[in-house]
């Protein structure tokens, strides 16, 4: 039986894992949070490391908050470029593959198609940059890594879109929502069962994979399928980006590429709207 560490474990994607990982009684998880398991920290990871017997660790830890890492920026370069590469050192010391989990924040939207893995990187913002200097670092301190990017992740867990336009949807008559920035609502539970499917795998092909859902969306479409689905009545109205300011800039286009992880592991994606389905009915339940 392999033992897998998943770090992160108060987020939404490590939550995902732990919904999903009684199905597969031949792994056996550990989950840990921040205050468990502080990335950040060579003592606590070494310690820890030399406790437990792992063979895979899952790094669900990062510094998401798009717009405060602007500001916050040694705490962002912390988690993400830092403790990524302490905790990738000490995976390699211990023969443990990692999987790293990255974001489309690491291009700058200017493509007129998806971006695949060998595409030009180029973030735009604080976050973006240390989400893409803490996959170097990775890629330098272990060979055994899976880097994989994702995009517009959202579940039943945690604060995320699909929850907040519910939440305004209860006490709003009308919305307006951002049209002109396009990428690919992922739901984390599909994304949770890839990162299971490559674990149980044990496939040896390292490096960068893209993994988003199928499909292809603005902000505005996502918000009208969630009212849609979820049964809201409720007024919507498309603006552009420039309507909308926000301290960080976002990239207009980060639809993501899935030939390679399809092709590598033979995944099957899901497209976008189908798992939103699922999604609200999981909440609602």
């Amino acid at each position: 039986m392999k033992t897998v560490l998943v770090t992160g474990a108060n987020g939404q994607l490590a939550k995902c894992i732990s919904a999903i990982s009684q199905k597969h009684h031949n792994l056996q998880f550990i989950f840990a949070n921040s205050l468990e398991l502080n990335i950040t920290k060579l003592d606590e990871l070494t310690s820890f490391f030399k406790s437990n017997s792992i063979d895979w660790c899952i790094n669900c830890a990062a510094y998401t908050a798009v717009d405060k890492a602007e500001t916050e920026i040694e705490n962002a370069k912390n988690v993400n470029i830092t403790g990524a590469q302490l905790l990738a050192e000490v995976c390699e010391n211990s023969a443990v593959s990692l999987i790293h989990i990255s974001t489309d924040f690491v291009f700058d939207g200017t493509h007129n198609k998806a971006y695949n893995e060998d595409d030009k990187t180029n973030p735009l913002g604080v976050y973006g940059t240390t989400k893409r200097n803490g996959e170097l670092a990775v890629i330098k301190a272990n060979p055994r890594h899976f880097i994989i990017r994702t995009s517009w992740l959202y579940s039943e867990f945690g604060n995320n879109f699909m929850k907040t336009m519910i939440r305004l949807s209860q006490d709003r008559n009308e919305l307006h929502i951002v049209s002109d920035q396009i990428g690919t609502p992922t739901y984390a539970k599909d994304l949770a069962q890839a990162i299971i499917e490559i674990v149980n795998q044990d496939n040896k092909a390292y490096g960068i994979y893209h993994y988003s859902n199928e499909g292809v969306a603005s902000w505005y479409d996502f918000a009208q399928a969630i009212f849609d689905i979820n049964g809201n009545d409720i007024k919507t109205f498309p603006i552009h980006t420039e309507s909308y300011p926000t301290p960080a800039k976002r990239p207009t286009f980060s639809v993501l590429d899935k030939i390679k992880i399809k092709n590598t592991f033979s995944i099957s994606i899901p497209h976008w709207r189908d798992s939103l389905k699922i999604a609200i009915e999981n909440l609602k339940s």
